[in-house]
């Protein structure tokens, strides 16, 4: 019997032994369980944006109203030349219009739609419009993709339109009876309209752009002889045909009257637009 004590203390013994061994292990396992570390990374810097502050823009509206004319006139007095020489319209008239109507060319309306004299849309223009007061609230105007089509619209407008029919009997040179008949023809409701436009042509000397065109433009210190032959000093730009079209020549008579044997012309070059006594 106490043989059979020991026994069962040895059993129970192992089992005691095997059962804490178990226990141990297990515990161990948690003990050295890797915990997940996030590794977390620092914030990154927003890159400072360095404020450029823009440079001041000069726009038309800020230049002097004497310096917006003379700007004015140095763009648009070639398309109004050229408009004389094909519609027969001074170019005094057109240039002295366009900067008292487009306030020399800042105003609202030429701003916004191209338009340089003011012509509304009546009846038939099929172009693209906009409205904008004037003698009545919201009007509608004409408007165009580029100044030289207002130009072009102006000169159209005008031989077109039957009631400024009689303005076309004066000379070309006579700025201040087209001013007038302008007037007279209701082109504009100011009663001081003409004296407007004499003013301005007057002023710059826009009637000098009357003269080239028609080729009297006669400078006595550069007259060859006593028959007082037109002369033509060459300027920038200029090329022997656009001369020839000026003046209603042909390019090899130009070359002839003044022993020319090539196209090629130099700025300050004076040209006899007639033929030179020999």
């Amino acid at each position: 019997m106490f043989r059979n004590f020991l026994g069962i203390l040895l059993i129970c013994a192992v089992c005691f032994t095997s059962c804490k061994s178990k226990k141990t292990s297990v515990h161990q396992r948690h003990k050295h369980k890797t915990e997940r570390v996030v590794h977390h990374k620092p914030p990154v810097k927003e890159k400072e944006t360095k404020v450029v502050e823009p440079e001041p823009v000069v726009v038309a509206a800020d230049i002097p109203y004497s310096q917006r004319i003379s700007n004015y006139i140095n763009e648009f007095s070639g398309i109004a030349m050229e408009e004389m020489l094909q519609y027969g319209i001074p170019a005094s008239i057109t240039l002295a219009q366009g900067i008292l109507e487009s306030g020399a060319g800042v105003g609202e309306l030429t701003r916004k739609a191209n338009n340089h004299f003011g012509i509304k849309c009546h009846t038939g223009w099929k172009g693209e419009s906009v409205y904008h007061d004037d003698d009545e609230l919201g009007e509608c105007f004409r408007k165009y993709a580029d100044p030289k089509y207002s130009y072009r619209d102006h000169s159209l407008f005008l031989t077109q339109r039957s009631r400024y029919q009689d303005l076309f009997k004066l000379r070309k040179d006579d700025y201040q009876g087209w001013a007038r008949g302008l007037r007279k023809a209701g082109y504009a409701t100011d009663p001081r309209y003409p004296e407007k436009l004499i003013g301005i042509i007057e002023r710059y000397n826009l009637q000098n752009y009357d003269q080239q065109v028609l080729g009297t433009r006669v400078n006595k210190e550069q007259q060859a002889d006593d028959s007082k032959i037109a002369t033509y000093a060459v300027q920038a730009g200029d090329t022997l045909y656009s001369i020839s079209r000026r003046f209603n020549l042909t390019v090899e008579t130009l070359k002839k009257y003044n022993g020319i044997a090539s196209n090629d012309i130099s700025i300050g070059q004076i040209l006899y637009l007639h033929p030179v006594k020999n």
